[in-house]
């Protein structure tokens, strides 16, 4: 077989390696709908929405956040700018158990009498203490406004809205606060490993090419 044969072999199984391992993922997200039972002072009311939980890598942990699609729970009367303050956990699955809890900046503008209550974004910071795939679902999230307090259950048993593999720092369980991130990388989600898998596939790539140049310096040396 002449080397620009082998050449091209080469080139063609270098390609295939990095193809098959950039298709390897590290992280599963979903948009999970959760039915919110919410004791109110006024008594019970409930909303179905849909959550999503992202994180992205802080240091030695990650950055969560916990989005709702739509509102919950509603107030009998108008709630001014900065009078509602949401918090909530999010509950620990697979290689750990526990919760991280969420919290999030009051309502930017007010929110009318009996119409429901939009939550912004809740964040927190989670730190792997163990090592394998962990999940990440909905908790019990909590409303604090004029005095009061509601306090929405998941009431479905909701799935995990995040799956991901993490690695430990070792010893003892999960660790979580707020805190800001400290050089975000990639965020996590179901194609969110391309980018990091990618650069594994670049370094297949780049040794087929350096087999490529070793069959190239060969080939005159075998001709003679």
């Amino acid at each position: 077989m002449s080397y620009q044969k082998r050449t091209a072999l080469a080139l063609a199984a270098a390609v295939a390696g990095s193809v098959v391992l950039t298709a390897a993922p590290t992280a599963h997200a979903a948009v999970v709908d959760v039915d919110y039972r919410c004791q109110t002072p006024i008594g019970p009311k409930g909303a179905v929405s849909p959550i999503e939980i992202k994180a992205v890598r802080s240091g030695g942990g990650y950055e969560l956040t916990m989005s709702f699609r739509k509102g919950v729970s509603s107030s009998p009367v108008e709630l001014g700018k900065g009078a509602m303050n949401p918090s909530a956990v999010i509950e620990l699955g697979g290689a750990e158990k526990g919760e991280v809890p969420v919290s999030g900046p009051p309502n930017a503008e007010a929110i009318p009498a009996n119409t429901p209550i939009r939550i912004n974004d809740l964040s927190g910071t989670y730190t792997p203490g163990k090592s394998g795939r962990v999940t990440f679902t909905a908790g019990v999230l909590t409303i604090k406004a004029l005095g009061t307090t509601t306090t929405c259950t998941p009431g479905n048993d909701p799935k995990p809205s995040l799956e991901l593999d993490v690695t430990g720092a070792g010893g003892g369980g999960a660790q979580s606060g707020s805190g800001s991130a400290a050089g975000e990388l990639p965020r996590t989600g179901p194609l969110d490993s391309a980018p990091a898998l990618g650069t594994l596939g670049g370094t297949v790539l780049l040794t087929g090419a350096v087999g490529v140049l070793w069959l190239t310096r060969r080939g005159p040396r075998s001709a003679g």
